[in-house]
């Protein structure tokens, strides 16, 4: 996701030191989900009526449109038919995993009855994993269970996941879970669902109204499994992480957390406060307000949004293509031209690094001087490059972004005048907003070749003092 790619940046800044971590040559491609794969039949056939069958075989402009025009009584026939064939295959589930531990035929009977076809169902289903906060919902489980007991707005909670073998505290996770599920206020409302696989992946995708996801940020590298609802009007409640960190808008789905970085444990009771607050103040209302013919009209719109802008964005077909055109084709037409006219360039780009690399130790700064005016700073600065031709570098003024998110500001000063009577010396040049004070600015030497990756293929740098 966008988010790890600034968290792998920190990871790797090691190896490129003096290098600000917004320049770490690390990018990222958040992922995508392969769509059909994870659409229901009945969400198939609705796709089908409203894009055409071979929607997801080529470019997907048209397919936002499409969604867009849907009535919002196909999209609840569609809702209601998916979370009835859930419940249905949830008992079933839950009778095979309740007989093989030996359970009793009146206990068995009562688990045929778990769940209503009709009730609000929230649900997630993952590895759990401590970081994932699997249990947030369980932190205040007496509030947990009243909200899942109100007779007027029923809401019902099916879970799924496995611990690592070697995960002691994973496995303590799903005990914890287990146990409440079995509470006798709510274990027809609440189900754990032992060995998760990808068959039950495919109906829980389908079926839950909102798919909840609790990690602790900035720790979930992307996350797929809210995507996957998407193609089925499933809606996300999720941390500001991974993939719902650039997907939330707030007529998609809802946030967890303000977006930053609470590492302490003790967070955990502040989110798991919001979390309660969203559902009781929120989801629960708006799934329920309905009309005479018992749609829920602003339930529908959010449903329709998610499904029209998110699903194409966060599928396997905006993925590869982003792959291709950022990485792959720009990485062959570079190794292209390298290895083009008996491999002239790469014998060249060879030569100006062996160049760069045993004359970097002499390079240095001379003064600097800057004036300024009401629209801009003047920056002039001496520079000496030693045995390095001066078109084998690049001086810049560079500063950093004011905002998390933003880009560095990155200003080519220009070459002027040789320095009369010294080595190599070099007048340069540049011009900056006065917007910024003009400390923010600082000048820098780089290698530079214009087709050279920098800073992967030179790590150098000189920063002005």
């Amino acid at each position: 996701s966008l988010l790890h790619g600034a968290v792998s940046r920190s990871i790797f800044q090691s190896m490129f030191p003096r290098w600000p971590r917004e320049e770490v040559p690390v990018t990222h491609v958040t992922n995508g989900v392969h769509v059909p794969t994870w659409d229901s039949r009945e969400a198939d056939a609705l796709w089908t009526r409203a894009c055409g069958k071979g929607r997801w075989l080529g470019g997907l402009d048209e397919v936002s449109g499409s969604i867009e025009r849907l009535n919002l009584e196909d999209l609840w026939r569609l809702r209601n038919a998916q979370r009835a064939r859930l419940v249905r295959y949830a008992r079933r589930r839950l009778l095979r995993q309740m007989q093989e531990r030996g359970a009793a035929a009146q206990d068995l009977r009562a688990a045929s009855h778990v769940l209503d076809p009709n009730a609000l169902t929230l649900g997630f289903a993952r590895r759990f994993a401590e970081y994932k906060r699997p249990n947030l919902l369980l932190q205040d489980p007496d509030r947990l269970a009243s909200l899942l007991s109100r007779p007027d707005r029923q809401v019902q909670l099916i879970v799924a996941g496995k611990a690592h073998p070697h995960d002691e505290r994973g496995k303590r996770l799903i005990h914890e879970m287990t146990r409440f599920a079995a509470r006798s206020d709510v274990w027809d409302r609440v189900v754990f669902l032992e060995d998760y696989d990808i068959m039950l992946a495919q109906y829980l995708v389908a079926g839950i109204d909102v798919w909840l996801n609790t990690p602790r940020r900035p720790w979930e590298a992307c996350g797929t499994s809210g995507m996957k609802v998407l193609v089925n009007g499933g809606l996300n409640c999720s941390e500001l992480d991974g993939w719902w960190a650039e997907a939330y808008a707030p007529d998609v789905g809802w946030p967890i957390g303000d977006g930053q970085e609470h590492l302490a444990p003790e967070y955990d009771a502040v989110e798991a406060v919001a979390l309660y607050g969203v559902l009781e103040q929120d989801i629960i209302p708006k799934f329920y307000d309905r009309d005479p013919a018992g749609i829920p009209h602003e339930w529908l719109k959010r449903v329709r949004a998610s499904m029209a802008r998110l699903t194409p964005r966060f599928s396997s077909n905006r993925m590869v293509r982003e792959y291709v055109e950022r990485v792959y084709r720009p990485a062959t037409e570079s190794l292209r031209r390298r290895v083009d006219n008996g491999s002239q360039l790469a014998a060249e780009l060879a030569a100006w690094h062996s160049e760069v690399q045993e004359g970097w130790d002499q390079v240095r700064f001379g003064p600097l001087y800057v004036t300024g005016t009401d629209a801009h700073w003047h920056f002039e600065v001496q520079v000496y490059l030693g045995p390095i031709r001066p078109e084998s570098v690049q001086v810049e003024l560079y500063a950093d972004p004011l905002q998390a998110g933003e880009t560095p500001t990155r200003v080519v000063m220009q070459r002027k005048a040789a320095i009369a009577g010294a080595q190599n010396g070099h007048l340069f040049i540049g011009d900056c907003p006065s917007s910024r004070p003009a400390h923010h600015y600082t000048p820098r030497i780089l290698p530079f070749h214009p087709d050279a990756h920098i800073p992967l293929e030179a790590p150098l740098i000189l920063w002005k003092q």
